[in-house]
């Protein structure tokens, strides 16, 4: 313990209120140097989208703009093509579209695939403004590879994450319940407000849509997902051209994996119903049925132009490959018996496979 005497020695001895000299640390390393680079090429590219609902007020009957989610989209095109995630927008009735500069513009819907979580928006910009994303591929991908995404998690804008590709061909499910296959899982911090942006290679070129994560609390836990960007290159110009997706399929509704089961049927799909005048029909596919004695009949699809069908979804898989008006070979269970009969596809609405 200090004696009164050294107390005060101590106290009034001088004591430093410079700031301490700032030690030089050298040049960036090769890979952040690398990694600030691909930022400031990339990050022009990425917006913040911002959904809005018009709600009227119900004392001075004034239409209001309500804030309904944010979330992130890309330029894809110098003539103001935006893409981003269906969920980001779908809620609104509106959305404004907020640019690397901050400038905020109005976006109309250009076409949405709900089957993909894909939505593509326009907005009026002046020439030059806009800077479309590098397109890459996500055929030649490897778990291991380098990583970056840039988003706005949380509304936090122009927000850089890094990591690797963790795996590949995984599948999730899609805003119409419909599985996405082939999806790239990343470590990558990908959080609320992310969703729409992309995810990119070393080289700074588009390999996939950040769509999704896996967790328990909402937030980032490491695993996060994204639609590759080859699937986005086929989907994005027929939008743009279209609006839509014309899907080919052969004119029937399949029954629901867990209702087959009980059923029996461990494997197939099973065909619930077919349009009259569709190609299912055509072909003499029958659907679900009672016959004479009580007996409930139906149909199971094995397999399409060879390739096995254990669930429903393994349908679409097959057929999204499929152009309308090409001709599959369908494997059939019927009556005991298998069958293949030659369907040529038709164009189909959502509802229908």
């Amino acid at each position: 313990m200090l004696r009164n005497a050294e107390w005060w020695r101590w106290v009034g001895s001088p004591v430093s209120i410079e700031p301490r000299p700032i030690q030089p640390r050298g040049d960036l390393a090769e890979d952040e140097k690398a990694t600030i680079e691909l930022f400031r090429q990339a990050s022009p590219s990425v917006v913040h989208i911002t959904s809005i609902a018009v709600r009227r007020d119900r004392l001075s009957l004034n239409l209001l703009e309500i804030p309904e989610g944010t979330g992130s989209g890309f330029v894809w095109d110098d003539a103001g093509h935006i893409v981003t995630n269906l969920h980001v927008i779908e809620t609104g009735n509106t959305a404004r579209v907020t640019l690397a500069d901050n400038t905020s513009l109005d976006a109309r819907l250009v076409g949405i695939e709900p089957d993909k979580d894909i939505a593509v928006l326009r907005v009026d910009a002046p020439p030059g403004k806009l800077r479309p994303i590098p397109i890459g591929t996500s055929a030649d991908l490897q778990v291991g590879q380098k990583v970056f995404a840039i988003g706005n998690p949380f509304g936090l804008d122009q927000t850089l994450t890094t990591g690797v590709i963790s795996g590949l061909g995984r599948e999730i499910q899609s805003e119409s319940r419909r599985v996405i296959d082939g999806v790239i899982q990343t470590d990558a911090a990908v959080n609320p407000g992310n969703s729409g942006g992309p995810l990119l290679d070393s080289a700074g070129r588009l390999i996939g849509v950040n769509t999704a994560i896996v967790s328990p609390s909402g937030v980032y836990a490491g695993i996060g997902f994204a639609v590759p960007v080859d699937t986005i290159n086929e989907i994005v110009p027929l939008l743009i051209r279209d609006g839509r997706i014309e899907r080919a399929g052969l004119g029937l509704r399949l029954l629901p994996d867990d209702f087959a089961q009980k059923l029996g049927v461990a494997q197939g799909a099973v065909v619930l119903d077919v349009l009259e005048t569709g190609a299912a029909a055509a072909a003499g596919i029958r659907p679900m049925f009672w016959d004479h004695d009580g007996d409930l009949r139906f149909e199971v699809i094995l397999a399409i132009d060879g390739e096995q069908i254990r669930r429903q979804d393994d349908v679409m898989r097959v057929l999204e490959k499929r152009k309308v008006g090409e001709k599959v070979a369908v494997t059939l269970l019927r009556d005991g018996k298998q069958e293949t009969l030659s369907i040529t596809l038709q164009g189909i609405s959502r509802s229908m496979r």
